[in-house]
C-alpha cells in the first residue's frame, strides 16, 4: 500500500475516478481490462470478499483510519489516494459517498452454460434501464437465495457505480452475466435444457396468484423468474416463451409495484 495525498481533484493520477465514462469503464472490447468503480466501505469489503482486484482507493482521511484493516492488507502497489473532505464533494457532487471509492477490475464474464449448469434459482431482467433498480434487485437475488442473475441485452450495466452502490457490493456476491442475441431465443433455450420452469411476471389475462405457482413443482423444481420494465413490462416473445404468467396480488387498486419491491415479493414467495 501506497498512501498518496492530494489537495485537487484534478491530478491526472485521478483520472479513473473523474474523467473515464461508462463505456470506458466497461471496456466492452477486452472486459479483463474494464474497471469498476465501488462506492462506500460496504461495498468496498464486500467486492474483496468476494476476490474482486482492486487497482487503487480514494478515500477522505476518516476512512484512511476506519479502513486500517482493509489497507493494511493491499498489496504495495495499490496506490491509496487521500482527499480532504471538501475535495471528494466536489469529484462526487453530493456528500453521500461515504468517503470511500475503489477502482477495481471487472474481470472476465461467466458464459450463460457455466451459469445455468450450476443454478436452480435464476432470475432474469428485460428492459430494466435504471441502474438504481438493478442494484436493488441483485441486493435482493443475495439476500433472497437466488443462484445466478441474467440481464437481457436491453438492461443496465449491473456493475454501473449507482447499480454497486445500491447492490451494497452484493452485485459481487450473485454470480451474473448478460445474455446473448436473438433475446430472449437463446436464453430460453438454454432454460429449456435445463428444464427450467420459466415464470413471467407481468399483468396477463391468463395471470396466475404467484402463491399457487408452486403447486405441481417439486422441492427440486428449476425456477427462472422474468421481469420487464416498469410501464412496458416484458416483451411479448419473452410472455409467449415463459410456461405462465404470475402476478403479485393487490389492494386498494395499485395495480403493480416497483420491480426492486417486486422482485423481492417473488424471490421470497418462490425461493
Amino acid at each position: 500500500m501506497t498512501i498518496i495525498r492530494f489537495d485537487d481533484i484534478a491530478d491526472p493520477r485521478l483520472n479513473d475516478y473523474t474523467s473515464l465514462t461508462n463505456h470506458q469503464l466497461r471496456n466492452t472490447l477486452d472486459p479483463a481490462r474494464g474497471l469498476v468503480i465501488v462506492e462506500s466501505e460496504i461495498a468496498i469489503r464486500t467486492a474483496l470478499s468476494q476476490g474482486v482486484e482492486p487497482i487503487s482507493f480514494l478515500l477522505d482521511e476518516r476512512k484512511v483510519r476506519a479502513m486500517s484493516d482493509v489497507l493494511e492488507e493491499l498489496p504495495h502497489d495499490v496506490p491509496v489516494f487521500v482527499l480532504p473532505p471538501e475535495q471528494a464533494e466536489r469529484l462526487t457532487g453530493y456528500r453521500v459517498t461515504r468517503g470511500a471509492l475503489s477502482a477495481m477490475r471487472r474481470g472476465p464474464s461467466r458464459s450463460l452454460d457455466e451459469l445455468l449448469d450450476e443454478a436452480r434459482r435464476v432470475v432474469i431482467l428485460e428492459g430494466i434501464t435504471d441502474t438504481s433498480n438493478v442494484g436493488a434487485v441483485f441486493r435482493n437475488a443475495a439476500a433472497l437465495g437466488a443462484d445466478a442473475v441474467i440481464v437481457a441485452p436491453s438492461c443496465a450495466d449491473p456493475l454501473a457505480r449507482r447499480s454497486v452502490r445500491v447492490s451494497m457490493g452484493n452485485v459481487f456476491c450473485v454470480p451474473w452475466t448478460r445474455a446473448e442475441t436473438p433475446w430472449p431465443r437463446i436464453a430460453l433455450e438454454e432454460l429449456r435444457k435445463r428444464d427450467f420452469t420459466c415464470l413471467a411476471l407481468a399483468l396477463c389475462e391468463n395471470a396466475c396468484d404467484i402463491r399457487s405457482a408452486r403447486q405441481g413443482l417439486g422441492e427440486d423444481a428449476r425456477i427462472a423468474l422474468f421481469f420487464g420494465a416498469e410501464g412496458t413490462g416484458l416483451s411479448k416473445k419473452t410472455l409467449d416463451g415463459c410456461d405462465r404468467a404470475v402476478i403479485i396480488p393487490m389492494h386498494h387498486g395499485v395495480d403493480s409495484l416497483n420491480v426492486a419491491a417486486s422482485t423481492a415479493v417473488a424471490m421470497w414467495e418462490l425461493f
